[in-house]
């Protein structure tokens, strides 16, 4: 018997990719090469590279001639009308160069600039019928006026219901007479490398644009484009102006959000990141309940990634999942049983890789949903049952703003809690008074204080809780002695104020 191995090519045209297999014929008896590439042609070998799908749906590579005369067109003419462009304008107060020149002032009295109009355009997907426009929080950040315009030329003004810097998502609202075009979200975690999608948006001002490529790479962490660390990785070209736009699957829903690409040149090389539209819909729905913010759920622990040496020293094969670093008392954490070292493997059936993919689970969990984590304690797998609670729920004393002539007048802080160390990104056993917002014309602020310190001690007197605080910031003193904490080092000043 001899084998004889042939690369065979299939320019895909409606996708524009080349498809590269390796086909080995076998010349016996039974069969012969030009028999095999004849079937593989006319369509009768496609069953033997289908793969099934959940759902008993099958995904299999194109072959035939039928499939490689498809198109996207039919996805793309239901799917586009539902894209929208994102103005949005704010007004910046323009400084003369001149201002505070006393020479100047003098002869032509302090000049006043007109107001400058700052502008950014992007993309945005409609999500209901109603006029809910899912957008990213960058598009429209710090912006007076939002104004939408559809596909089909017409232009509406939008109301912000909700936005998160942290996420990069941002949440509009637009009003009219009769139903708007919508694409519903789909289920992210179905997604697959490999998966085709759609990017459709706005690059460069350019006018809508489609673009099509695959799912390159799931659970994308630490890329440098938020706090949010589990994003979609595809090839479809995404260039400047595609932010807020949608990634369609092939079943015409909104599996992302185009976010962001990396690029040397600013233009698109074919990386690009989308958020799963699982995490999508939980900001979706926390805006039509009317919240103003995206609230996270609280758990109660803290976790840092499994290392090798670590996944070494538990025995573990390969080092994934979620190292419990340490757990809050009297939290969902602690009732479900978590010590600190177990490692946290699965949840609700997925696989977790890493922290931010716990996160990301635990974040678009629903609060009302009894959930299961996979742990690892041991050398055996345990099934614990926990449910999540509201992160605002049993918060400790009102944060206050410190007032006084001390270093700390202007300063608004607040008593530390496992809750608030949650949503400050801190960890969880920390103690003291934490510094929220800090006003910029203050003297807090001239001293160099900054959000996230924490006071720990002021002219000898440690400072456990706000009132403490408050007390010792009412000094009436000249000197003064302090010690905060800024990203795990204690910094020391006096100082004569």
């Amino acid at each position: 018997m001899r084998s004889v191995f042939l690369s065979v090519v299939l320019l895909a045209s409606f996708a524009g990719t080349v498809l590269t297999g390796s086909v080995q014929a076998q010349q016996d008896e039974g069969g012969t090469l030009r028999g095999f590439l004849s079937d593989l042609l006319s369509g009768d070998a496609r069953n033997e590279l289908a793969v099934p799908r959940d759902g008993g749906t099958e995904r299999r590579v194109p072959f035939g001639r039928a499939d490689i005369q498809l198109s996207f067109a039919p996805l793309v003419k239901e799917t586009s009308p539902a894209v929208v462009n994102v103005y949005a304008s704010s007004t910046v107060q323009v400084r003369s160069p001149f201002m505070g020149d006393p020479f100047f002032e003098q002869f032509f009295g302090r000049p006043q600039m007109p107001p400058r109009v700052r502008s950014s355009l992007g993309s945005g997907v409609l999500v209901d019928p109603s006029g809910v426009i899912v957008t990213n929080n960058h598009v429209i950040s710090d912006a007076d006026e939002v104004k939408v315009a559809l596909a089909d030329g017409r232009e509406f003004e939008s109301e912000i219901l909700l936005k998160d810097k942290a996420l990069d998502l941002a949440v509009l609202k637009i009003s009219g007479d009769e139903a708007f075009p919508a694409v519903g979200l789909g289920d992210s975690d179905r997604l697959e490398v490999g998966d085709l999608v759609l990017a459709i948006g706005n690059p460069f001002g350019v006018g809508q644009t489609t673009t099509s490529g695959i799912v390159s790479a799931l659970a994308r962490s630490h890329v440098g484009v938020s706090d949010f660390g589990f994003f979609i990785q595809t090839d479809a070209a995404i260039n400047p102006g595609n932010s807020g736009g949608a990634l369609i699957d092939m079943r015409g829903q909104v599996i992302g959000i185009n976010t962001a690409i990396v690029s040397r040149s600013g233009g698109s090389i074919g990386i690009g990141f989308a958020i799963p539209a699982n995490m999508v819909r939980a900001v979706v729905n926390a805006a039509l309940s009317g919240a103003e913010t995206f609230e996270r759920p609280f758990f109660g622990a803290s976790f840092d990634p499994v290392t090798a040496q670590i996944a070494e020293a538990l025995g573990m094969d390969r080092p994934v999942g979620a190292l419990v670093r340490e757990v809050a008392p009297d939290s969902p954490a602690e009732r479900a049983g978590l010590r600190p070292g177990d490692v946290v493997v699965a949840m609700d059936g997925a696989d977790i890789q890493h922290p931010d993919a716990l996160e990301y689970r635990l974040v678009t969990h629903p609060l009302e949903e009894e959930g299961v984590i996979g742990v690892l304690r041991d050398g055996q797998t345990l099934e614990l049952g926990f449910e999540l609670e509201r992160l605002s729920d049993g918060d400790g004393p009102a944060p206050i703003t410190l007032e006084g002539r001390g270093p700390f007048a202007g300063a608004a802080v607040a008593t530390l809690e496992p809750r608030l160390a949650q949503r400050l990104k801190l960890p969880l056993n920390k103690k003291g008074v934490v510094i929220l917002e800090v006003d910029r014309r203050s003297p807090a602020a001239s001293v160099g204080l900054r959000p996230g310190d924490i006071i720990r001690e002021v002219n000898g007197i440690d400072i456990e809780d706000v009132e403490t605080m408050r007390v010792v910031a009412g000094d009436t003193s000249r000197r003064w002695a302090f010690a905060v904490e800024r990203d795990g080092r204690i910094l020391r000043q006096r100082l004569r104020f």
